[in-house]
């Protein structure tokens, strides 16, 4: 094979998946957030799931996305392993479509859908335009691009040392199996290694024989990529990864015990070797889906014996309220209070996570605390929609201002778990600049975060219980935070001054700093809500008098 057709294989292969990653780039735009909210609300029952995987890896033309996203969903605590494995193998099943596309032979369209899909995006004026001439022109690369490879296969034809060793993948079916999964591990895509075998296919040098073996180590070769999206994910995310992985090579298993059966039906489905590949990838992934399904809470417990441990699960979503307790406005305050409460705690775990991660960065525990932050968010959306309604109610005066407090009390928790966020930022700049900070600093904002930690615990406790003794004492020690952010200031610019502290380092620390006595305020206003005093009212001695 000369280096003109290595290169034009290459070009070929290229046109390929960028064809495909257009067109599954365009359809998933166009068709926006409902891609993943399907894959969030519709996977409670394991065949809907199935069906669910399949649609949204056939509308995205990758299996390998897919599945990305469903570790996603599951490192973000919105889907559990049980859910996830039938979205895995319904994507698994949705992957087929682009061999069986493929096997259409329709590269006389190919250049008419550039040209065509290049118009339509220069020109189409609404967004839904454009990415509808993204999905056509994807469908001309990707059509080019088979083109190309099968011009550049083309010699091999004509070369017996070529032919008699790809022969030796029929003959040793665990070496086809290794090759596929080596050559889809590095393309990082089953259907762009299967549209090569097609290539192949079309000029004659692989059989189904030889190219059954690849194809089931293609199938095994396209986990790489969620195995690799699961590092530094959680233990769930990762359990998901190596489901995917599991779930292939039982099936592969199963596939080589019966491979002379599976030639022999494959080969009464069509005449042309192109589409008996296509047939036989469709075969593979429905028939072991059919095979495995039952047994799914089985595969399930074999990865969380594989990846002990107990995953960091956090809550999401409400927990205490509900819309039909509205209708008994003294028992929805009552659990109003109860979620706040949690939320308020929740703000206070990030908090201290972020604390502890800009001590000793961990990329692990970084996400964890992102998504402990997202839940913030999401809590506090519905807790303050929950308490609107809540408001409509017949309420006496004392509980209508009560509510006024709460909303007020959610968006300071809220901005807690902002400045966390802010932390971590600082944080991942700190390590990622690997920039050095002096014991005396390191020391002083473990004091201060001690203090603001406390404090803030104390606000929570404060405002779910109406304590008012303990409201007192964090109006003492906000006073003490504001304090001590001024002492530190003042001993950091000495530091500087002295040459002691590298300047870059410097910034981070005043920014820390800053949000450490931003979340004293808030810690304030939730106690001045229990004692009726102006959030800018700081004088506790007059305050007790």
């Amino acid at each position: 094979m000369s280096a003109d057709s290595i290169f034009t294989l290459f070009g070929g292969l290229g046109l390929f998946i960028y064809g495909m990653k257009l067109m599954g780039e365009g359809l998933e735009r166009a068709a926006g957030d409902r891609l993943r909210n399907l894959l969030e609300l519709l996977t409670r029952n394991r065949i809907l799931g199935v069906l669910i995987g399949t649609l949204v890896t056939a509308i995205i033309q990758s299996s390998s996305a897919t599945t990305v996203m469903v570790v996603g969903l599951v490192n973000a605590g919105l889907m559990d392993l049980m859910q996830a494995i039938g979205v895995i193998m319904g994507a698994n099943i949705g992957t087929t479509m682009t061999a069986q596309l493929i096997a259409f032979k329709l590269t006389k369209l190919a250049l008419p859908s550039i040209g065509l899909g290049t118009a339509v995006f220069i020109f189409g004026r609404q967004k839904t335009q454009k990415f509808i001439g993204q999905v056509i022109l994807g469908f001309g690369l990707l059509f080019f691009g088979m083109q190309t490879m099968e011009v550049a296969l083309k010699p091999l034809a004509g070369m017996p040392g070529f032919v008699s060793f790809m022969a030796n993948f029929g003959k040793t079916p665990l070496l086809g199996v290794f090759a596929g999964f080596i050559t889809t591990g590095i393309v990082q895509s089953s259907s762009a290694t299967i549209g090569i075998l097609q290539a192949l296919a079309d000029q004659g040098v692989v059989n189904i024989s030889i190219a059954l073996p690849i194809l089931f180590g293609d199938n095994i070769g396209t986990c790489v990529t969620a195995l690799l999206a699961s590092i530094g994910a959680n233990i769930t995310a990762r359990r998901a990864a190596l489901l995917h992985l599991t779930f292939n090579i039982i099936g592969t298993l199963i596939f080589l015990l019966i491979l002379p059966v599976v030639q022999v039906l494959i080969s009464y489905t069509s005449s042309d070797p192109v589409r008996q590949i296509a047939n036989a990838h469709t075969f593979f992934n429905v028939t072991n889906t059919i095979i495995q399904l039952p047994f799914a809470f089985l595969l399930v417990r074999l990865v969380t014996y594989l990846i002990p441990g107990n995953p960091d699960v956090i809550e999401r979503g409400v927990k205490y309220i509900d819309d039909r307790l509205l209708e008994t406005p003294s028992i929805a305050m009552v659990q109003v209070k109860k979620e706040i409460s949690r939320m308020g705690q929740l703000s206070l775990e990030t908090l201290k996570d972020a604390i502890n991660i800009f001590l000793y960065y961990n990329e692990q525990k970084d996400k964890l605390a992102r998504e402990k932050e997202s839940v913030i968010n999401e809590l506090a959306r519905e807790i303050t929609r929950y308490l609107a309604l809540l408001s409509r109610q017949s309420l006496p005066s004392d509980e209508s201002n009560l509510i006024t407090n709460m909303i007020n009390a959610v968006n300071d928790m809220e901005r807690v778990g902002d400045h966390a966020m802010n932390i971590l930022e600082l944080a991942e700049y700190k390590d990622e600049h690997r920039l050095p900070f002096s014991n005396e600093a390191l020391k002083e904002l473990v004091e201060m975060s001690a203090k603001v930690q406390e404090t803030f615990s104390l606000a929570v406790e404060a405002f779910s219980n109406y304590d008012k003794n303990i409201a007192s004492k964090i109006v003492v020690n906000e006073e003490e935070i504001d304090n001590m952010e001024k002492e530190l200031r003042a001993h950091h610019i000495k530091r500087l001054n002295e040459g002691k502290c590298n300047p870059s380092s410097g910034v981070i620390y005043l920014d820390v700093l800053n949000n450490l006595e931003r979340v004293g305020d808030h810690a304030f206003n939730l106690a001045s809500y229990i004692l009726h005093i102006d959030k800018n009212y700081k004088d506790l001695t007059k305050l007790i008098k």
